[in-house]
C-alpha cells in the first residue's frame, strides 16, 4: 500500500490534455458556425460509431459499473441487452424524420409539429437534465481526482473548487470553436484510452495476483451471474432489459449531445450504419468492464473486502486500488481512463445546451454570441458541481439522479405524441403538462412505496412518458 505520487498525476493530466487540444488544433481550423452546430455533416459513420462509446460510458460509469458487481454481479447485462433494441427504434424511427427535416436542434422537430411553446418545453427540459446529469459526473470525477492530490493544497472546498474551474476551463477551450466536429474526434481519442486502461487493469491484477488467465476467471466466476429473476428485486431481468430500451430511446434519442454527433453524418444511411455499430460496441465495452468488475472484486476479496480496503462504498474500490495497491504505471493508466471517460459526456454537455439555446432559444448561429453562451453554460457547471460538493450526502447525489430521470419523461411524451397520432396541440399546454406529468409520477412513486412496498425504479421514466402522453392527448385536438 502506498501514496500516488504527485508528479504523476501532474503528468498523466497535463499530457493527456495536450493531446486534447492538439487534437482540436487540427479539427477546428477553420471551423465555422456549420463545424460547430453540425460537423458541417461530413463525420464519417465509423468515427462517430466508435467515438459514442467513450461518450455514452461516463467517468461515472468507468468507477461504479466495476464496483456494482461487489453486490450485483452481472445483473446490469439485460440493460445493455435492451440498450440495442433501443438503438435499432432511434436508427428505424427517430433518426429518418430528423434527416428528413434537415434538422440541427432535435428540439426544433417540436416546434414545428406544435408550436414555439412546445420546442421550448422540450429544449428546458432537456437542458435541465443534462445540466445536472453532467454537473454529477463531473463531481464524482473531480472528488477521485481530489483523492490523488495532496490534501494540504487541495483540500476542502477550496480545492475542489479550483480543480474544477480548471477542468471546466480547459473543456471550454477545446471545445469552443471547433465544437460538434472537434468532440467527434477526441472521442475516438477518449474511448481508445478509456478501453486501454481497463485491458491493461486486467492485465495489472492478473499480475499482482501471479495467477494465470484461466485461473483468474476461473476464481471471478462467483461473481458472473446475468440474471435476476426475482420480480421484486430492482435488478430483475425484465425490468431492466425493458428500461435498457427507453432509457436508450430518451437518453440518446431524444439527447441533443447524443443526437448531434448523429446528424453530422452526412446522410440517413450513414446514420443509421453509426447506430447499429455503436450498438454493438456498447454490448461488447459493457461485458468488458464487468469482467474488469469482477476481476477487482476478486483482488478485494484478497484484501480482506471492503472493510480490508478501508472503504464503505462499492464506487470506492477501482480508485482505491488503483491509487494505493497498483503499481505507480497502473495508477497512471487508471487516470488517464478516467480522464478519458470523463472529458466526452462533459464536452458534449456543454456542446449541446450551447446549440440549444442558440438554435432553439435565440434561433441564432452568431459566432460571437455562440461564444458567450459557451462560457456561461461552463459557469452554470461550475456553480452547480460546486454547490454539490458543498451539500454533498449520497441523498442529495440520488435525488440529482433522480430527477434527470424524471426530466426526460416529458421528452419522451412529447415526441411520441408527436410521432404516434395526428392530432394537434394546444402549444401554451405543454409546459404544464411537462410539469405536471414528473409530479404526479413522484406522488404515484411515493405513495407505492408507501402502501404496497413497490418503487417504481427504472420505470418511472416509462411511467412519466405515458402520464406526459396522456396529458397532451387531453389538451390536444383532431387535426
Amino acid at each position: 500500500m502506498h501514496d500516488f505520487p504527485l508528479i504523476w498525476f501532474l503528468v498523466a493530466f497535463v499530457s493527456y490534455t495536450a493531446l486534447l487540444f492538439l487534437i482540436s488544433h487540427l479539427t477546428s481550423r477553420g471551423a465555422g458556425s456549420g463545424s460547430f452546430f453540425s460537423g458541417d455533416k461530413k463525420a464519417p459513420w465509423p468515427v462517430v460509431a466508435y467515438g459514442m462509446v467513450g461518450a455514452s460510458i461516463s467517468g461515472v460509469s468507468f468507477i461504479s459499473v466495476p464496483g456494482n458487481v461487489w453486490v450485483q454481479n452481472f445483473f446490469y447485462m439485460p440493460m445493455v441487452l435492451g440498450f440495442v433494441v433501443g438503438y435499432i427504434v432511434i436508427a428505424k424511427a427517430l433518426l429518418p424524420m430528423y434527416y428528413r427535416k434537415n434538422l440541427t436542434s432535435i428540439y426544433t422537430y417540436l416546434g414545428e409539429r406544435f408550436g414555439r411553446q412546445s420546442e421550448k418545453t422540450g429544449t428546458v427540459v432537456f437542458m435541465v437534465s443534462r445540466l445536472l446529469g453532467a454537473a454529477v459526473r463531473i463531481f464524482v470525477v473531480i472528488l477521485v481526482f481530489q483523492s490523488f492530490l495532496p490534501g494540504s493544497f487541495f483540500g476542502g472546498l477550496g480545492g475542489f473548487a479550483t480543480i474544477t474551474a480548471v477542468f471546466l476551463a480547459l473543456l471550454y477551450l477545446y471545445t469552443y470553436k471547433g465544437g460538434v466536429k472537434t468532440i467527434i474526434w477526441t472521442d475516438v481519442l477518449q474511448t481508445t484510452f478509456m478501453l486501454l486502461a481497463v485491458g491493461l487493469t486486467i492485465h495489472f491484477i492478473s499480475k499482482e495476483m501471479a495467477l494465470s488467465g484461466s485461473a483468474l476467471m476461473d476464481r471471478a466466476r462467483s461473481f458472473t451471474a446475468w440474471f435476476d429473476w426475482d420480480w421484486s428485486h430492482g435488478t430483475n431481468a425484465v425490468k431492466q432489459f425493458v428500461s435498457g430500451i427507453f432509457v436508450t430511446i430518451a437518453m440518446t434519442g431524444l439527447d441533443q449531445s447524443m443526437m448531434q454527433k448523429n446528424l453530422a453524418c452526412k446522410n440517413i444511411k450513414a446514420a443509421q450504419k453509426n447506430m447499429y455499430t455503436t450498438a454493438g460496441i456498447i454490448v461488447a465495452v459493457n461485458l468488458f468492464f464487468l469482467m474488469m468488475g469482477a476481476l477487482l472484486c476478486v483482488y478485494t476479496n484478497g484484501l480482506g473486502g471492503l472493510e480490508g480496503l478501508g472503504i464503505s462504498k462499492t464506487d470506492q474500490i477501482y480508485p482505491t486500488i488503483a491509487s494505493r495497491y497498483f503499481s505507480v504505471g497502473a495508477g497512471v493508466i487508471f487516470l488517464v481512463g478516467l480522464i478519458s471517460a470523463a472529458y466526452p459526456s462533459a464536452g458534449a454537455a456543454l456542446t449541446s445546451i450551447t446549440t440549444s439555446v442558440c438554435v432553439d432559444f435565440l434561433k441564432t448561429e452568431d459566432a460571437r454570441l455562440r461564444k458567450r453562451i459557451h462560457a456561461g453554460v461552463a459557469v452554470a457547471f461550475l456553480a452547480i458541481i460546486v454547490v454539490l460538493y458543498a451539500v454533498s450526502n449520497d441523498a442529495v447525489i440520488n435525488l440529482v439522479y433522480k430527477l434527470a430521470s424524471y426530466t426526460y419523461g416529458p421528452l419522451l411524451g412529447l415526441f411520441f405524441f408527436g410521432i404516434l397520432t395526428r392530432r394537434k396541440l394546444r402549444d401554451g399546454a405543454a409546459p404544464w403538462v411537462a410539469l405536471a406529468a414528473p409530479v404526479l409520477c413522484l406522488c404515484l412513486n411515493i405513495a407505492g412505496k408507501r402502501y404496497l412496498g413497490f418503487d417504481l425504479g427504472f420505470s418511472l421514466l416509462i411511467v412519466n412518458g405515458l402520464l406526459t402522453f396522456a396529458g397532451l392527448w387531453i389538451f390536444g385536438k383532431k387535426q
